[in-house]
């Protein structure tokens, strides 16, 4: 069995907004072809982990790498050059510009040769999106929304896709056909997923393996059916609690 090789290594990070730590010493890493998830309650310091893999904001202390890269330092538009693509809390589409527009945006300068190509691709996974075309993003609903945040970001061919609560706010259905697309991306393209998720159960049955961050700190970390067989994981986050 090969070993699994690290894309995306988080050592020691420390991030603050001004005085205030809102990560502490976090640990985290993704394979090359994994679903990774990060599951927590609201104001964990979920997406502050995956904005400061970004860049921004700068982790003060700790080592970020990607594919070998140290990238802690490293301004956010040169991050994105690497094939580390994201769709981040709160869908953030262009809502003036169309469908069509949108994934233009997305798409990487180096691979405009592919882009015909590349909408097709997105437009069998998320078949809603084809029939939106040449409407304005902000006129779709919440779940075609995050379709297209979602597809713009494979549009820059990406490594690496972030995700940072995709299923906020959807429809159990649509939040359905969004993990089963995830899940499709990572079987058929072998694409690397780091999914930051308030909904633990669809995360942690998604995954390969999880994290669980409390407080700014990582209290616990394994396979996705370990973390989902977990008392204490259930106690906090699962019951009651299958979206």
């Amino acid at each position: 069995m090969t070993m699994a090789k690290p894309l995306l290594q988080v050592e020691g990070v420390e991030t603050y907004y001004g005085n205030i730590r809102a990560l502490n010493g976090v640990n985290v890493s993704v394979n090359e072809g994994e679903i990774v998830a990060l599951i927590g309650a609201n104001g964990a310091g979920k997406s502050t982990l995956m904005m400061t893999v970004f860049g921004n904001p700068r982790a003060r202390t700790g080592k970020i790498t990607f594919a070998g890269t140290d990238i802690t330092q490293m301004p956010t538009h040169q991050i994105a050059r690497l094939r580390i693509a994201q769709s981040p809390e709160g869908r953030r589409i262009f809502p003036r510009m169309t469908v069509l527009e949108n994934l233009q945006m997305g798409a990487s300068l180096d691979n405009l040769q592919y882009f015909n190509e590349d909408v097709e691709k997105v437009f069998e996974l998320f078949p809603r999106l084809k029939e939106r075309v040449a409407q304005r993003g902000g006129t779709l609903s919440g779940g075609e929304q995050q379709m297209l945040s979602i597809a713009r970001a494979l549009m820059a061919r990406p490594k690496l896709l972030l995700l940072d609560e995709p299923s906020l706010g959807l429809a159990p259905l649509i939040v359905k056909q969004i993990f089963d697309a995830i899940r499709v991306l990572n079987k058929t393209q072998g694409l690397t997923v780091f999914l930051v998720e308030q909904n633990a159960f669809g995360a942690l049955r998604l995954a390969d393996r999880g994290y669980v961050m409390v407080n700014g700190h990582v209290t616990m970390s394994g396979s996705g059916k370990e973390l989902l067989a977990d008392p204490e994981v259930r106690a906090a986050y699962l019951e009651g609690g299958r979206h």
